[in-house]
């Protein structure tokens, strides 16, 4: 089935870009079971840069992965916008995928071979789409890669790549990048430029962004922190800082 909701979610007043509502996952069967996570309910704002953080172990990864589509949950609902994820068969939620999501992953995961205008152009050659040129251009431009098109990923620098990276997701205008770990491989410098990317893609873009981080640095530039502890949601920080992330990850460690 392809079915979706009647109206966009709705959470706070806000229309959200992705939602979930009890989401569980669990991993194996009988004794050796884990369960990820346990009755997760959350609504990502659109227009809005919201972090995941938690524990090892707590169930950010899998959460993020949920919303994205790349994984099915064992019960709960999904949706990306008004469209419920765990309703789509397996073609149609690739193809909104292609269209309507976009990644950037630690490992930039660009392809050696390609210059960083065809890992750029990728998702949409996937999709069959020409894609908007002058959109294409605002992200190149507005991500600094003008004089790197032609270079391959060897021949970029870790920064470098990322943005590539960053781009490529950019490219079919999606309801929402997700991001994880996405300064994971990088240094403190370069990793704060892409931060700063991300942030400019939400205020300037009107991108809507959730990245899973263990870094209260990288969270602090994040509208909202989402906390995860044992596979459920632990708490919530508005106007995030590093040193209130620090903190509520504290008070985690001493429940």
């Amino acid at each position: 089935m392809t079915q979706t909701t009647t109206t966009t979610p709705v959470w706070r007043g806000a229309t959200l870009a992705a939602s979930a509502i009890d989401l569980t996952k669990t991993y194996g069967h009988g004794e050796t079971a884990v369960r990820a996570l346990d009755g997760v309910s959350v609504g990502i704002e659109a227009g809005r840069f919201t972090a995941i953080m938690g524990p090892s172990g707590s169930g950010k990864s899998t959460l993020m992965h949920l919303l994205a589509g790349l994984d099915t949950p064992t019960s709960g609902r999904v949706f990306l916008g008004d469209a419920e994820l765990t309703r789509l068969t397996d073609t149609a939620l690739t193809k909104l995928r292609r269209s309507r999501v976009g990644f950037v992953f630690q490992a930039f995961n660009l392809l050696p071979t390609l210059t960083a205008e065809q890992n750029i152009r990728l998702p949409l050659q996937l999709a069959g789409s020409q894609g908007d040129p002058a959109w294409l251009r605002q992200v190149v431009s507005g991500l600094g890669l003008e004089d790197r098109l032609s270079h391959r990923p060897g021949e970029l620098s870790g920064g470098q790549q990322q943005r590539v990276a960053l781009a490529r997701a950019l490219v079919t205008r999606p309801e929402v990048v997700f991001a994880d770990e996405p300064t994971g491989a990088l240094d403190s410098t370069t990793g704060a430029e892409v931060l700063a990317l991300l942030r400019r893609s939400v205020d300037e873009w009107g991108q809507s962004v959730v990245m899973v981080t263990h870094d209260p640095v990288a969270a602090g530039y994040a509208d909202r922190v989402l906390m995860l502890s044992d596979g459920q949601v632990a708490g919530e920080i508005l106007e995030p800082t590093a040193e209130k992330v620090l903190e509520q990850i504290a008070r985690l460690g001493s429940r």
